[in-house]
């Protein structure tokens, strides 16, 4: 599915909107880098609470569709600038992450 049309189905707000249009194969939840380099695979939507500059190097160096931040979590101001230097999409949502993978899941991600 099409990274612009869950931002529009799940009401999410773009902080950093380069590549909205990227396409999303999966997602991968997790707060705890090495696991996500380990085990998120290309395309991926990351879900995690994480907002610091480190949470755009691992989405680049994994080729991750996007980053999604649960629960509402501010976001630096140098993630945000860094991620459009890249065109890595980062997003945010109210919502805890549990609750994020359901409505995705109906989505059929």
């Amino acid at each position: 599915m099409r990274l612009d049309k869950i931002i529009k189905k799940l009401e999410l707000e773009v902080l950093a909107n380069k590549n909205i249009e990227n396409n999303v194969d999966g997602v991968y939840i997790g707060d705890l880098l090495s696991l996500v380099m380990a085990n998120a695979n290309e395309n991926n939507l990351w879900i995690t609470i994480q907002t610091h500059l480190n949470v755009i190097a691992v989405a680049t160096l994994v080729g991750l569709s996007a980053v999604l931040i649960a629960e509402g979590m501010e976001v630096e101001d140098e993630t945000i600038k860094k991620a459009n230097e890249v065109g890595i999409p980062v997003l945010r949502s109210k919502l805890s992450a549990y609750e994020l993978a359901c409505r995705l899941y109906e989505l059929g991600v």
